[in-house]
């Protein structure tokens, strides 16, 4: 698949999944593997528990996370023991996990294993860290169940998306879900100077005057806002949301007078947790959605198979996810991608 040269052009990638089941851990696998075979020093954790080979869940089978001679890996104590690989221990973190404490090891014969890393951004990027000071050229964190937040860009550089039958088995309903997810990761950015103005705010809802100076609102949380009477505008129709981005506060920005003016600034498109329908009627208004940092989406992978028993027809649900979004949609058990 020619979206594993867009990977190299990172330091670090995530995998996730718009729901569990979508083909993260096959994406994983096939990404290892072509790495692999380039001879690229990589190292390869997860925010949560992958690998498993029975889904915890539908207690269908599940492909395990196959790991090749000179790859580092981070896993828990209890997986590390549980490990079918050759590999020697190069790190044992100090923090403490409900699986114990977090191993790093060079793979020396290769085999599988289970994988399961950090559950906080912190201490994700320190294993960020951990990995280049090793020599690793990529990065890999692989997700858990629907969780984006390995896919902010404050974690890594770039993205694959995995969707499939399991998010739905309607196609068009597949399609929507995919192609919002798709709008909001391809958000644009602020300017660099709005951008250094903003990050270091850490919380609170702020506006942005002429001058680009951020000035502080006063919402401690959007659960306030109908109880504040202040204009949200006085200092100018830019606002900045340092954490999450709810319906709630769509909704009462989309119901502002100068809501056609408005810009909505969010740190990335994982603080974003409103509804398709709600982003909608706030763009349709005229409210603008922007982001301090955008992710690079590399691919976005198809598994047409749901636990549930559907299956999609591969071919076409790539072709017409492709058409939707203008972007090819790979299944990576498959040659070719369609073409657009």
């Amino acid at each position: 698949m020619p979206f594993v040269a867009e990977i190299l052009k990172h330091r670090s990638l995530s995998i996730v999944g718009l729901e569990k089941n979508t083909g993260k851990t096959v994406c994983l696998n096939y990404v290892l593997r072509r790495l692999a075979d380039m001879g690229v020093r990589c190292a390869v954790t997860s925010i949560g528990v992958d690998g498993e080979q029975v889904d915890a869940v539908y207690g269908s089978a599940k492909p395990e996370v196959r790991l090749y001679e000179g790859m580092y890996f981070t896993t828990s104590e209890q997986h590390y023991h549980r490990r079918r690989v050759v590999s020697d221990i190069v790190a044992v973190g100090p923090a403490r996990t409900a699986l114990g404490r977090l191993v790093t090891a060079r793979v020396v014969c290769g085999g599988k294993a289970l994988i399961s890393g950090a559950a906080s951004t912190p201490m994700m990027q320190q294993y960020m860290s951990l990995y280049d000071s090793l020599g690793c050229r990529l990065s890999i964190v692989d997700g858990a169940l629907s969780r984006l937040s390995p896919a902010s860009p404050t974690v890594t550089e770039a993205m694959i998306l995995a969707t499939g039958a399991a998010v739905s088995a309607n196609l068009a309903q597949l399609i929507a879900r995919t192609r919002f997810a798709y709008r909001l990761i391809s958000l644009p950015e602020v300017d660099e100077g709005l951008r250094r103005a903003l990050s270091p705010i850490a919380q609170g809802l702020w506006g942005v005057d002429s001058d680009g100076v951020p000035h502080d609102l006063q919402v401690a949380s959007a659960f306030l806002l109908e109880r504040s009477e202040a204009d949200l505008t006085r200092f100018g129709t830019t606002l900045f949301a340092a954490g999450a981005v709810t319906d709630r506060l769509l909704r009462h920005l989309a119901a502002h007078r100068r809501v056609a003016d408005i810009t909505l600034v969010a740190r990335d498109f994982t603080k974003l947790f409103a509804s398709a329908d709600t982003v909608g009627a706030f763009a349709q208004r005229g409210g603008q959605l922007r982001v301090l940092n955008r992710s690079s989406l590399v691919a976005i992978c198809l598994n047409p198979t749901s636990p549930r028993g559907y299956h999609l027809h591969s071919a076409d649900a790539c072709r017409a996810l492709s058409d939707a979004l203008g972007i090819p949609v790979y299944d990576v058990k498959q040659c070719t991608p369609p073409a657009l």
